[in-house]
């Protein structure tokens, strides 16, 4: 991977193809190499893709008390390193509350959004306290036992049976993550505040894809935001939790490149 220097901070990413900059941000305990599968569907689409890793996950530096601010802030010094003009961001889960940040900062820049799995709502009372629940479990016995417990309920349940090689390999990178990055991940989407008005005033278009056994973000939770930009396309996966990505690879790929190729028909 290349890096970038920001903040004093080392911000890892990648970028692979040529044409339009197509930006795919990962979410929580997660890091870049979740998007592997899309990259290389993409390049072959002739695109340009570009992968970043979040402070504290993959390749990226802990940034003590970092903020989703920060985080899309960190986007825009790679986005602007790599000279694109206008891109198009998807952000699954916390890679969506990014996105929406980096919308309100720096609408110009965006092309298109979408949100994978993801909303634009600040954290209820309850959230709140399961985060800072969180925070005191990882305090107390280690990020590796949360971790384990975290990872696969990201998935609907039959998928989880049946995938039990890739439930090891995502739980076992997110266990070598730093407990610091972990800890101030979860204080960041905790402290994040609500974004439904960034994305009623979007003026490019949003996507929505949505898992109908979404543990992590309810799919009646999701479907309340889908009526706030003026133009979306929305895709609702029956079998699938928070991952997409996995859980419906080729469903989903397909629903991005759709959405690309509308983007661009759009600004044209």
């Amino acid at each position: 991977m290349k890096n970038i220097t920001f903040r004093d901070r080392t911000i890892a990413y990648d970028t692979e193809g040529k044409g339009l900059a197509i930006v795919l941000l990962h979410g929580f305990c997660e890091d870049s190499r979740i998007w592997e599968d899309f990259r290389n569907d993409l390049v072959e689409e002739k695109y340009k893709v570009v992968t970043i890793d979040f402070p504290g996950f993959g390749e990226s530096e802990v940034w003590k008390g970092v903020s989703i601010e920060d985080m899309a802030d960190s986007v825009y010094a790679v986005v602007e390193e790599l000279k694109q003009e206008k891109v198009i961001m998807v952000g699954h889960s916390m890679g969506g509350y990014v996105s929406l940040a980096f919308a309100e900062k720096y609408p110009e820049k965006l092309l298109g959004m979408g949100l994978f799995h993801s909303h634009p709502y600040a954290d209820s009372e309850d959230k709140k306290q399961g985060r800072q629940k969180g925070i005191g479990f990882i305090e107390r016995q280690g990020s590796a036992l949360f971790v384990k417990q975290l990872i696969p309920a990201l998935f609907a349940p039959d998928f989880v049976n049946s995938n039990a090689f890739l439930i090891e390999k995502l739980t076992f990178r997110a266990s070598k993550y730093p407990t610091e990055g972990i800890i101030d991940a979860l204080h960041a989407m905790k402290n994040r505040p609500d974004r439904s008005a960034v994305l009623a005033a979007a003026k490019c278009p949003v996507l929505f894809i949505i898992g109908k056994k979404d543990a992590a973000v309810p799919a009646d939770q999701s479907l309340e935001q889908t009526h706030l930009p003026n133009v979306s396309a929305i895709h609702i996966l029956d079998k699938v939790g928070h991952m997409g990505m996995f859980e419906a690879t080729k469903h989903t790929q397909l629903y991005l490149r759709k959405f690309i190729a509308f983007c661009q028909e759009q600004e044209g």
